[in-house]
């Protein structure tokens, strides 16, 4: 397991999917290194990539406005990816691409030990939870794998595409809440 500066050194030269030859900024991650709390996405897109931060567009303010309800926000929740460059024109991030960035995230894992991680989206579930993952069917429900409770929620952008998706969101939301207090999961 690398440190977080050779981590992040280390992420920002690597080459070993096709995504490099267009990324402008790897998207490494933000948020205190020790959060109890942990959100993944699927990959960066348009904003992101020029910036260099997760969740930075439309859907990243969305996901903020999401996160204040229940108190969270980038000061005390660590925010990333399961591939830190941009696919082209947003597109689904490939099971090539996601198995070259995968030990990345899991290396972040193992350094910030949170206790809790709520996927964005189906792409995120499916890669951490379950292959098998329907996030339709299983939006907030709880497991625990490796003393980690996991969940998922839809993507923020897919809740800015249709927001019939709201109040589905809104209870997992509620449902996280409710699992920090539940297990003591530290937020401040």
């Amino acid at each position: 397991m690398l440190d977080w500066e050779n981590l992040e050194q280390l992420c920002n030269r690597c080459n070993k999917c096709g995504l490099c030859q267009t990324r402008h900024n790897v998207v490494f991650g933000v948020g205190p290194r020790d959060a109890d709390v942990m959100f993944i996405g699927e990959g960066p897109g348009e904003q992101e990539d020029l910036r260099g931060e997760p969740f930075v567009g439309p859907a990243g303010k969305f996901l903020d406005d999401m996160l204040s309800i229940i108190d969270l926000g980038r000061q005390n929740c660590y925010i990333g990816n399961i591939v830190k460059c941009r696919p082209p024109k947003n597109r689904d991030p490939l099971e090539t691409e996601q198995d070259a960035c995968i030990g990345y995230l899991r290396n972040q894992v193992a350094l910030i030990q949170p206790k809790i991680i709520v996927c964005l989206g189906r792409i995120a579930a499916q890669k951490l939870i379950d292959p098998e993952f329907r996030i339709t069917r299983q939006h907030g429900s709880w497991i625990e794998k490796n003393g980690i409770w996991m969940s998922a929620t839809y993507h923020p952008s897919a809740l800015l595409r249709d927001a019939s998706k709201r109040p589905d969101a809104f209870h997992d939301l509620i449902s996280l809440r409710g699992k920090i207090q539940e297990i003591g999961a530290k937020v401040s």
